[in-house]
This record gives C-alpha cells, sequence and structure tokens, in this order.
C-alpha cells in the first residue's frame, strides 16, 4: 500500500501523468459536509422520492429519516475525487463504471470522506498515447462507517515524450 502525496514544486501542483500512477496507490479524498438543504435540493430536481426531499415523511421510511440519493452521493464522491485527483492529472475521460454499490445512506451534516486506490494500469494497445486506470473508490462517514463503493475506469495521458 503506498499513500500518494502530491509533489510541490514552487508552492503549485504539477501535473500528474498516467505514468505517475501505479498499482496500490492511494488518494485520500474530501472532507465534504452536505447538508439537508443540498439533499433535499439534488433530490428534487434528480430523484424526487420522498424519503429524499420530505423530512418528515422520510422519518416513517425505512431509513427513519432524510436520505441523500444515491446519485447524490456519487456526486459527492465526484466532487472529492475531482478536488483531490481528477484535476491534478492529464484526465482524458472514462468510459463509465463498473460497479457502484450504496451500503448505507448518506445523512444530513455527514462530513464525507474517500479513498481512491489505483487497481490496474495498462497502456492503451488502440491509443498508446494515453493509459488506462482501473480503481477502487471508497466513500466513508465521519464515524467511518463505509457508504458506497465504486470501481471505476479511467483515461489518462501519458507524459509527453514517453515513447509509445
Amino acid at each position: 500500500m503506498h499513500m500518494v502525496q502530491y509533489k510541490k514544486k514552487d508552492s503549485v501542483e504539477h501535473m500528474r501523468y498516467f505514468e505517475d500512477f501505479h498499482i496500490g496507490d492511494i488518494f485520500d479524498l474530501g472532507p465534504l459536509t452536505v447538508t439537508a438543504e443540498e439533499i433535499i435540493a439534488f433530490a428534487e430536481q434528480f430523484d424526487p422520492q420522498y424519503f429524499h426531499t420530505d423530512p418528515e415523511r422520510a422519518k416513517d421510511s425505512i431509513f427513519g429519516g432524510l436520505v441523500a440519493s444515491g446519485w447524490h452521493a456519487g456526486a459527492l464522491f465526484m466532487r472529492m475525487f475531482f478536488d483531490g485527483v481528477l484535476s491534478k492529472i492529464d484526465s482524458i475521460g472514462s468510459p463509465g463504471l463498473d460497479q457502484v454499490r450504496w451500503l448505507q445512506p448518506v445523512r444530513p451534516n455527514d462530513t464525507l470522506h474517500g479513498r481512491f486506490t489505483v487497481i490496474d494500469a495498462r497502456v492503451s494497445k488502440s491509443r498508446p498515447t494515453m493509459g488506462i486506470l482501473r480503481s477502487n473508490g471508497k466513500m466513508f462517514n465521519q464515524y467511518n462507517e463505509l457508504l458506497m463503493t465504486v470501481i471505476g475506469i479511467h483515461y489518462v495521458g501519458r507524459r509527453p515524450g514517453e515513447p509509445v
């Protein structure tokens, strides 16, 4: 297990490329706190089930109170992933996710943190100027309870000048 810290050069974080990632690298993400108002606003637009939009009715749900949509949880993880990793690399995009699991709900005032672990890294055969990373993402609340897992696929540019 290798915890990755971004190296700083003149107080500016440098761009990372595919060659900077190794299987087993771990990146800590967050923290990020979510409010009831944010949960309701997201749900009203994208997933208006009552346990995401109505705190009073949600008390009678299987959750016993207001909870974030699983899609909102995914968006929160994406924000932490962007801030902690994606904004600092030569990201080319993603073909999608292999798996998303919502294990426990995100609740109002949860302070979330996450972990991004590289589980595979290979150069693309069809596009040798990019690499393909597979990752295991995990999101936790302030009690360190595992809330969500995601297996992701990421296209990352190779360092300019690297042999292809």
